[in-house]
Formats: structure tokens, C-alpha cells, sequence
């Protein structure tokens, strides 16, 4: 079994591109994907940069949809994504951090809700059998910013400056465009399923 580790922001819209067809790498390959989840600004551009940067991400975002046949609705500037962040960990036991991964980007990216809001979480929750109760209580639980904490210092180890990065073994590929590059390695290393 090989480890893909994936680094991710929910603010990211280059992750919610990704979450339409990163699973390729579990369903066609003897490989995990291990979520190495970022909280606030880490694995973004900061916000100076992210000001200039927005007009033109947006356009390549909405060419990138357009193109996958998906739906773009921006959620507000505001977004925080650490709730969404903190609250990961506990689909994660529960052996649901795939669908809450898909579930919160669509949430946030092809209805444009504030994912830093307990009813958008509720909702996410509700919509793929996890408990409510669980989610809103972790997204408030700041002793969890430790583990968010501890995976941005991972990334910045690695020497990471964006999100979705794939990292294998020595091998990094940044950016949802990369996922080919990252199927390609994956049949190098002989990991396609029979």
C-alpha cells in the first residue's frame, strides 16, 4: 500500500477541483490518501497576494469547471476554513473523511456557503450520516488547532507553498492539474489494481 499524503485546504478552490477526481488514487491504485488538513491561511497566499491573486484565480477556476461540467459559486470572502478543518478530524473516525471532504467542498464552492458556519457543517453532517452533534462541537475546539498546526509545519518541512500538493515518498506534485503526473508515478511504482 503505498501513502499518498495530500495537503488541503477547504478554502481552497484548487482542492474543490481536486475533490472531483483525486480518488482515482484509491479506486484504481493500491495507494491511501492521507489528508494532511490545513487550517487558516496556511497553504494559501497570504492575504496581500490573495487580494491581487483573486480576479485572476477566479477566471482560471471558472474556465476549470467549465470544463469539468461543474458547478462555481464563490462563498464569501470571509470563509474561514479552520471550523471546516477541526471538524474533519471527526469524520475521520468515523470512516467518513472522504464524503465530508467532497460533501464540504460542494457546500462551499457549488452553493457558496460560509463552510466557517455551524448550519453549512450541519448540513454537510446531515447529508452523509455523520453526527451533527460531534461536527459542531469540533468546530469550535480550538485544542485541535494543534494537529492542523502540526500538519502545516509538516508542509512547511517539505518545503510546500500550495494546496492540493501530493506528496509521494521524495516526489512532490503541487496542484489539482497534477493528479495525471501523480497516476503516472503511482503506474511507475507498479500500484494499479488488477
Amino acid at each position: 500500500m503505498i501513502d499518498v499524503r495530500v495537503f488541503w485546504n477547504f478554502r481552497s478552490p484548487y482542492c474543490y477541483l481536486a475533490s472531483k477526481k483525486l480518488w482515482v488514487i484509491e479506486d484504481d491504485f493500491d495507494a491511501r490518501i492521507s489528508f494532511r488538513i490545513l487550517g487558516g491561511w496556511n497553504g494559501r497566499s497570504a492575504p496581500e497576494r490573495a487580494k491581487k491573486k483573486l480576479p485572476i484565480s477566479r477566471q482560471d477556476v471558472k474556465r476549470w469547471t467549465k470544463r469539468l461540467g461543474i458547478p462555481f459559486v464563490p462563498p464569501p470572502k470571509t470563509t474561514d476554513p479552520t471550523p471546516a478543518a477541526r471538524a474533519s478530524f471527526v469524520a475521520a473516525e468515523a470512516g467518513k473523511l472522504r464524503a465530508y471532504v467532497v460533501a464540504v467542498m460542494a457546500k462551499e464552492w457549488s452553493e457558496g456557503r460560509d463552510i466557517g458556519q455551524p448550519d453549512a457543517l450541519r448540513e454537510v453532517a446531515e447529508s452523509i450520516g455523520l453526527d451533527a452533534g460531534a461536527v459542531l462541537a469540533a468546530m469550535g475546539d480550538a485544542s485541535l488547532d494543534a494537529r492542523l498546526e502540526a500538519n502545516a509545519a509538516e508542509a512547511a518541512e517539505l518545503g510546500l507553498f500550495g494546496v492540493p500538493t501530493f506528496v509521494i515518498g521524495d516526489q512532490i506534485f503541487w496542484g489539482q492539474d497534477r493528479l495525471e503526473f501523480v497516476t503516472e508515478h503511482l503506474e511507475e511504482l507498479g500500484a494499479r489494481k488488477p
